[in-house]
Protein backbone atom coordinates (compact mmCIF):
# COMPACT_ATOMS: atom_id res chain seq x y z
CA UNK A 1 0.00 0.00 0.00
CA UNK A 2 1.61 3.06 -1.17
CA UNK A 3 1.41 6.10 1.60
CA UNK A 4 0.31 8.74 -1.09
CA UNK A 5 -2.03 12.37 -0.66
CA UNK A 6 -5.06 9.66 -1.09
CA UNK A 7 -4.33 7.73 1.91
CA UNK A 8 -3.27 10.51 3.60
CA UNK A 9 -6.52 12.19 3.35
CA UNK A 10 -8.67 8.82 4.03
CA UNK A 11 -6.48 8.58 7.60
CA UNK A 12 -6.80 12.07 8.34
CA UNK A 13 -10.75 11.86 7.64
CA UNK A 14 -11.12 8.37 9.30
CA UNK A 15 -8.87 9.89 12.25
CA UNK A 16 -10.71 13.39 12.73
CA UNK A 17 -14.73 11.50 12.74
CA UNK A 18 -13.42 8.80 15.18
CA UNK A 19 -12.21 11.77 17.43
CA UNK A 20 -14.91 13.71 17.21
CA UNK A 21 -17.56 11.30 17.97
CA UNK A 22 -15.46 9.75 20.43
CA UNK A 23 -15.19 13.41 22.01
CA UNK A 24 -19.15 14.11 22.51
CA UNK A 25 -19.57 10.96 23.96
CA UNK A 26 -17.01 11.24 26.12
CA UNK A 27 -18.15 14.91 27.28
CA UNK A 28 -21.81 13.06 27.89
CA UNK A 29 -20.39 10.19 29.96
CA UNK A 30 -18.49 12.95 31.80
CA UNK A 31 -21.34 15.07 32.33
CA UNK A 32 -23.24 11.69 34.07
CA UNK A 33 -20.44 10.76 36.17
CA UNK A 34 -21.28 13.49 38.82
CA UNK A 35 -21.63 16.59 39.54
CA UNK A 36 -19.01 19.32 37.60
CA UNK A 37 -16.81 20.21 40.62
CA UNK A 38 -16.27 16.48 40.89
CA UNK A 39 -15.59 16.07 37.40
CA UNK A 40 -13.60 18.88 37.61
CA UNK A 41 -11.48 17.77 40.52
CA UNK A 42 -10.92 14.48 38.85
CA UNK A 43 -9.84 15.70 35.54
CA UNK A 44 -7.05 17.89 37.05
CA UNK A 45 -5.79 14.93 38.86
CA UNK A 46 -6.03 12.52 36.28
CA UNK A 47 -4.07 15.82 34.45
CA UNK A 48 -1.04 15.08 37.11
CA UNK A 49 0.98 12.46 35.66
CA UNK A 50 0.58 13.58 31.96
CA UNK A 51 3.14 15.90 31.47
CA UNK A 52 6.23 13.93 32.91
CA UNK A 53 4.89 10.47 31.07
CA UNK A 54 4.42 12.69 27.73
CA UNK A 55 8.16 14.44 28.55
CA UNK A 56 9.07 10.94 28.69
CA UNK A 57 8.25 10.00 25.22
CA UNK A 58 9.02 13.00 23.32
CA UNK A 59 12.50 12.29 25.24
CA UNK A 60 12.60 9.06 23.21
CA UNK A 61 11.58 10.30 19.75
CA UNK A 62 14.30 12.91 19.24
CA UNK A 63 16.14 11.57 16.15
CA UNK A 64 13.67 11.93 14.17
CA UNK A 65 10.51 13.70 16.02
CA UNK A 66 7.17 12.30 14.60
CA UNK A 67 4.74 15.10 12.89
CA UNK A 68 2.98 16.93 15.99
CA UNK A 69 -0.21 16.40 14.68
CA UNK A 70 0.43 12.58 14.47
CA UNK A 71 1.56 12.33 18.05
CA UNK A 72 -1.76 14.94 18.86
CA UNK A 73 -3.98 12.64 16.81
CA UNK A 74 -2.37 9.19 18.81
CA UNK A 75 -3.29 11.11 22.13
CA UNK A 76 -6.93 12.13 21.11
CA UNK A 77 -7.52 8.84 19.76
CA UNK A 78 -6.69 6.90 22.85
CA UNK A 79 -8.50 9.82 25.12
CA UNK A 80 -11.81 9.89 23.11
CA UNK A 81 -12.31 7.01 20.56
CA UNK A 82 -10.36 4.04 22.45
CA UNK A 83 -11.97 5.06 25.74
CA UNK A 84 -15.54 5.21 24.34
CA UNK A 85 -15.28 2.64 22.11
CA UNK A 86 -13.96 0.04 25.15
CA UNK A 87 -16.68 1.10 27.33
CA UNK A 88 -19.65 1.05 24.16
CA UNK A 89 -18.72 -2.58 22.88
CA UNK A 90 -18.01 -3.67 26.50
CA UNK A 91 -21.57 -3.16 27.70
CA UNK A 92 -23.26 -4.39 24.31
CA UNK A 93 -21.15 -7.35 24.74
CA UNK A 94 -22.75 -7.61 28.26
CA UNK A 95 -25.84 -8.15 26.63
CA UNK A 96 -25.41 -10.83 24.71
CA UNK A 97 -22.87 -12.67 26.90
CA UNK A 98 -22.22 -12.60 30.75
CA UNK A 99 -19.02 -12.27 32.61
CA UNK A 100 -18.21 -12.36 36.08
CA UNK A 101 -17.04 -9.16 37.34
CA UNK A 102 -13.50 -11.10 37.96
CA UNK A 103 -13.81 -12.50 33.95
CA UNK A 104 -14.41 -8.98 33.18
CA UNK A 105 -12.05 -6.92 34.74
CA UNK A 106 -8.80 -9.72 33.92
CA UNK A 107 -10.26 -11.53 30.06
CA UNK A 108 -12.73 -9.07 28.32
CA UNK A 109 -11.42 -5.74 28.72
CA UNK A 110 -7.95 -6.15 27.77
CA UNK A 111 -9.06 -7.75 24.69
CA UNK A 112 -11.32 -4.94 24.15
CA UNK A 113 -9.82 -1.68 25.51
CA UNK A 114 -6.19 -3.33 23.27
CA UNK A 115 -7.51 -3.82 20.57
CA UNK A 116 -9.52 -0.04 20.24
CA UNK A 117 -6.07 1.73 21.29
CA UNK A 118 -4.26 -1.10 18.97
CA UNK A 119 -6.62 -0.23 16.01
CA UNK A 120 -4.22 3.84 15.66
CA UNK A 121 -1.30 1.84 15.03
CA UNK A 122 -3.05 -0.30 12.27
CA UNK A 123 -4.37 3.06 10.44
CA UNK A 124 -1.20 4.18 10.92
CA UNK A 125 0.86 1.07 9.55
CA UNK A 126 -2.02 0.87 6.95
CA UNK A 127 -2.30 4.11 5.54
CA UNK A 128 0.71 6.30 6.78
CA UNK A 129 3.16 3.62 7.16
CA UNK A 130 6.17 5.86 5.67
CA UNK A 131 6.08 7.46 9.47
CA UNK A 132 6.76 4.86 11.17
CA UNK A 133 10.36 3.35 10.83
CA UNK A 134 10.84 1.19 13.30
CA UNK A 135 10.72 -0.57 16.79
CA UNK A 136 11.11 2.95 18.57
CA UNK A 137 8.51 4.96 16.58
CA UNK A 138 5.93 1.96 17.73
CA UNK A 139 6.75 2.61 21.23
CA UNK A 140 6.29 6.48 20.48
CA UNK A 141 2.84 6.06 19.25
CA UNK A 142 1.62 3.33 21.28
CA UNK A 143 2.53 5.68 24.14
CA UNK A 144 0.45 8.83 23.00
CA UNK A 145 -2.40 6.42 22.91
CA UNK A 146 -1.87 4.85 25.58
CA UNK A 147 -1.19 8.25 27.98
CA UNK A 148 -4.56 9.75 26.08
CA UNK A 149 -6.22 6.32 27.38
CA UNK A 150 -5.05 6.34 30.79
CA UNK A 151 -6.36 10.21 31.05
CA UNK A 152 -9.78 9.60 30.32
CA UNK A 153 -10.41 6.46 32.77
CA UNK A 154 -8.66 7.68 35.29
CA UNK A 155 -10.78 10.40 35.68
CA UNK A 156 -13.59 8.08 35.13
CA UNK A 157 -11.97 6.10 37.96
CA UNK A 158 -11.43 9.47 40.01
CA UNK A 159 -14.93 10.88 39.97
CA UNK A 160 -16.60 7.29 40.77
CA UNK A 161 -14.18 7.09 43.77
CA UNK A 162 -14.98 10.32 45.16
CA UNK A 163 -18.73 9.77 44.81
CA UNK A 164 -18.12 5.55 45.88
CA UNK A 165 -19.66 4.39 42.81
CA UNK A 166 -18.85 1.37 40.80
CA UNK A 167 -17.31 -0.62 43.61
CA UNK A 168 -15.06 2.16 44.50
CA UNK A 169 -15.54 2.17 48.52
CA UNK A 170 -17.27 4.47 50.43
CA UNK A 171 -16.26 7.59 48.62
CA UNK A 172 -15.07 10.81 49.28
CA UNK A 173 -11.57 12.12 50.33
CA UNK A 174 -9.80 8.64 51.20
CA UNK A 175 -10.66 6.85 48.18
CA UNK A 176 -9.97 9.37 45.91
CA UNK A 177 -6.68 9.81 47.33
CA UNK A 178 -6.12 5.43 47.47
CA UNK A 179 -6.92 5.48 43.79
CA UNK A 180 -4.98 8.57 42.93
CA UNK A 181 -1.48 6.82 44.50
CA UNK A 182 -2.32 3.45 42.81
CA UNK A 183 -3.01 4.73 39.35
CA UNK A 184 -1.27 8.07 38.77
CA UNK A 185 1.70 7.88 40.82
CA UNK A 186 2.45 3.95 40.99
CA UNK A 187 1.14 2.94 37.75
CA UNK A 188 0.75 6.09 35.14
CA UNK A 189 2.86 3.82 32.69
CA UNK A 190 0.75 0.82 32.69
CA UNK A 191 -1.79 1.47 29.64
CA UNK A 192 1.42 3.43 27.76
CA UNK A 193 3.14 -0.06 28.81
CA UNK A 194 0.40 -2.49 27.32
CA UNK A 195 0.11 -1.07 24.32
CA UNK A 196 3.85 -0.68 23.74
CA UNK A 197 4.05 -4.36 22.87
CA UNK A 198 1.19 -3.52 20.05
CA UNK A 199 3.62 -0.82 19.08
CA UNK A 200 6.67 -3.37 18.84
CA UNK A 201 4.96 -5.79 16.69
CA UNK A 202 4.11 -2.79 14.74
CA UNK A 203 7.33 -1.73 14.51
CA UNK A 204 8.98 -5.60 13.42
CA UNK A 205 6.81 -5.66 10.71
CA UNK A 206 7.84 -2.24 8.82
CA UNK A 207 11.24 -3.41 8.62
CA UNK A 208 11.12 -7.07 7.87
CA UNK A 209 11.68 -8.22 4.43
CA UNK A 210 9.11 -11.44 5.67
CA UNK A 211 5.67 -11.24 4.89
CA UNK A 212 4.58 -13.81 7.54
CA UNK A 213 7.09 -11.51 10.26
CA UNK A 214 4.89 -8.67 8.75
CA UNK A 215 1.59 -10.19 9.59
CA UNK A 216 2.63 -11.85 12.73
CA UNK A 217 4.34 -9.42 14.30
CA UNK A 218 1.59 -7.20 14.75
CA UNK A 219 -1.01 -9.71 16.17
CA UNK A 220 2.10 -11.42 18.71
CA UNK A 221 2.39 -7.59 19.73
CA UNK A 222 -1.57 -7.17 20.43
CA UNK A 223 -1.85 -10.62 21.98
CA UNK A 224 1.45 -9.97 24.46
CA UNK A 225 -0.25 -6.42 25.33
CA UNK A 226 -3.62 -8.42 25.97
CA UNK A 227 -1.54 -10.83 28.26
CA UNK A 228 0.34 -7.52 29.98
CA UNK A 229 -3.22 -5.98 30.84
CA UNK A 230 -4.91 -9.30 32.08
CA UNK A 231 -2.46 -10.02 34.80
CA UNK A 232 -2.32 -6.53 35.87
CA UNK A 233 -6.10 -6.34 35.89
CA UNK A 234 -6.14 -9.78 37.53
CA UNK A 235 -3.87 -8.98 40.28
CA UNK A 236 -6.64 -6.70 41.61
CA UNK A 237 -8.72 -9.35 42.37
CA UNK A 238 -6.46 -10.81 44.89
CA UNK A 239 -6.24 -7.78 46.96
CA UNK A 240 -3.27 -5.20 48.13
CA UNK A 241 -0.38 -8.55 48.42
CA UNK A 242 -1.31 -10.11 44.86
CA UNK A 243 -1.25 -6.18 43.31
CA UNK A 244 2.70 -5.87 44.74
CA UNK A 245 3.51 -9.55 43.33
CA UNK A 246 2.63 -8.72 39.92
CA UNK A 247 3.92 -5.03 40.20
CA UNK A 248 7.07 -6.04 41.51
CA UNK A 249 7.36 -9.44 39.87
CA UNK A 250 6.14 -8.90 36.12
CA UNK A 251 4.87 -5.51 35.46
CA UNK A 252 8.30 -3.79 36.78
CA UNK A 253 10.66 -5.89 35.03
CA UNK A 254 8.35 -5.66 31.86
CA UNK A 255 8.76 -1.80 32.11
CA UNK A 256 12.22 -1.71 32.33
CA UNK A 257 12.89 -4.09 29.48
CA UNK A 258 10.89 -1.93 27.28
CA UNK A 259 12.67 1.15 28.40
CA UNK A 260 15.84 -0.93 27.61
CA UNK A 261 14.45 -1.95 24.38
CA UNK A 262 13.68 1.72 23.46
CA UNK A 263 16.96 2.91 24.35
CA UNK A 264 18.43 0.40 22.54
CA UNK A 265 16.46 1.16 19.31
CA UNK A 266 17.32 5.15 20.06
CA UNK A 267 20.96 4.46 20.24
CA UNK A 268 21.33 1.79 17.09
CA UNK A 269 18.65 4.99 14.76
CA UNK A 270 21.97 6.97 15.51
CA UNK A 271 23.92 4.05 14.37
CA UNK A 272 21.70 3.74 11.34
CA UNK A 273 21.30 7.37 10.34
CA UNK A 274 24.93 7.46 10.33
CA UNK A 275 25.50 4.43 7.89
CA UNK A 276 22.40 5.34 5.80
CA UNK A 277 23.44 9.38 5.29
CA UNK A 278 27.45 8.44 4.87
CA UNK A 279 25.86 6.50 1.69
CA UNK A 280 23.59 8.87 0.63
CA UNK A 281 26.82 11.38 0.95
CA UNK A 282 28.70 9.08 -1.18
CA UNK A 283 25.95 9.42 -3.75
CA UNK A 284 26.44 13.35 -3.80
CA UNK A 285 22.72 13.90 -1.91
CA UNK A 286 24.31 15.96 0.44
CA UNK A 287 27.97 16.89 1.99
CA UNK A 288 29.86 14.21 4.07
CA UNK A 289 31.08 16.99 6.59
CA UNK A 290 27.35 17.60 7.93
CA UNK A 291 26.54 14.28 8.93
CA UNK A 292 27.88 14.72 12.53
CA UNK A 293 25.67 18.05 12.56
CA UNK A 294 22.85 16.23 11.86
CA UNK A 295 23.29 12.63 13.64
CA UNK A 296 24.51 13.82 17.24
CA UNK A 297 22.14 14.86 19.05
CA UNK A 298 24.85 17.07 20.93
CA UNK A 299 26.17 18.61 17.95
CA UNK A 300 22.33 19.04 16.45
CA UNK A 301 21.71 21.57 19.05
CA UNK A 302 24.77 23.14 19.05
CA UNK A 303 24.37 23.84 15.37
CA UNK A 304 21.31 24.98 16.33
CA UNK A 305 22.12 27.38 18.87
CA UNK A 306 24.86 28.98 16.54
CA UNK A 307 22.30 29.42 14.10
CA UNK A 308 20.53 31.69 16.55
CA UNK A 309 23.18 33.50 17.66
CA UNK A 310 24.93 34.23 14.54
CA UNK A 311 21.64 34.33 12.15
CA UNK A 312 18.31 34.67 13.82
CA UNK A 313 15.26 33.09 14.08
CA UNK A 314 15.33 32.71 10.51
CA UNK A 315 18.67 30.58 10.03
CA UNK A 316 17.55 28.77 12.90
CA UNK A 317 14.31 27.42 11.25
CA UNK A 318 16.87 26.92 8.20
CA UNK A 319 18.55 24.63 9.85
CA UNK A 320 15.54 22.72 11.70
CA UNK A 321 14.32 22.37 8.46
CA UNK A 322 17.73 21.00 6.93
CA UNK A 323 18.79 18.96 10.14
CA UNK A 324 15.40 17.08 10.29
CA UNK A 325 15.62 16.40 6.08
CA UNK A 326 18.32 14.82 6.40
CA UNK A 327 17.04 12.88 8.99
CA UNK A 328 14.18 11.95 6.96
CA UNK A 329 16.57 11.17 4.08
CA UNK A 330 18.79 8.98 6.48
CA UNK A 331 15.75 6.94 7.76
CA UNK A 332 14.28 7.00 3.95
CA UNK A 333 17.71 5.79 2.41
CA UNK A 334 18.23 3.21 5.17
CA UNK A 335 15.16 1.68 4.19
CA UNK A 336 15.94 1.56 0.32
CA UNK A 337 19.21 -0.14 1.42
CA UNK A 338 17.28 -3.19 3.81
CA UNK A 339 14.23 -3.52 0.67
CA UNK A 340 11.57 -1.94 3.09
CA UNK A 341 10.92 1.02 1.31
CA UNK A 342 7.19 2.42 0.93
CA UNK A 343 6.34 2.50 -2.65
CA UNK A 344 6.43 6.33 -2.66
CA UNK A 345 9.85 6.43 -1.65
CA UNK A 346 11.07 8.26 -4.89
CA UNK A 347 8.30 11.28 -4.28
CA UNK A 348 9.36 11.26 -0.80
CA UNK A 349 13.22 11.23 -1.60
CA UNK A 350 12.72 14.21 -4.20
CA UNK A 351 10.88 15.92 -1.38
CA UNK A 352 13.65 15.53 1.36
CA UNK A 353 16.38 16.22 -1.44
CA UNK A 354 14.41 19.64 -2.76
CA UNK A 355 14.17 20.80 1.24
CA UNK A 356 17.80 20.19 2.34
CA UNK A 357 18.61 21.97 -1.26
CA UNK A 358 16.38 24.82 -0.53
CA UNK A 359 18.01 24.94 3.42
CA UNK A 360 21.64 24.35 2.71
CA UNK A 361 22.55 27.97 0.94
CA UNK A 362 20.74 29.39 4.28
CA UNK A 363 22.91 27.73 6.63
CA UNK A 364 25.97 27.48 8.19
CA UNK A 365 27.46 25.15 11.44
CA UNK A 366 30.20 26.27 13.81
CA UNK A 367 32.98 27.55 12.71
CA UNK A 368 31.25 28.77 9.85
CA UNK A 369 29.67 32.09 8.88
CA UNK A 370 26.00 31.97 8.71
CA UNK A 371 24.95 33.66 5.35
CA UNK A 372 23.28 37.12 5.38
CA UNK A 373 20.05 37.23 4.03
Amino acid sequence: MSVGPRNSVAFTVVVTVAVTVGALLTLMVLALSGAPGTTLLATALAALPVGPVLAAYLWLDRYEPEPRILLVAGLAWGAFVATMAAIVIQGVGGLFVTFTDTASLALAAPVVEEASKGLFLLLLLWWRRAEVDGILDGIVYAGMVGVGFAFTENILYLAAAWNGTDGMGPGGFGAVTGTFVLRCLFSPFAHPLFTAFTGIGIGIAVGSRSRSVRVLAPVGGYLAAVLAHGLWNGSSVYGFGGFVVVYAVIMLPAFIGVVALAWWARETEAHVLRMALTDAAGRGLLPATDIGWVVDLRARREARRHARRDGGPAAERAMRDYQQAAIELGFLHHRLLRGTAPRDWQARGQDFLGRIQAARPRIAFPGQVVPQR
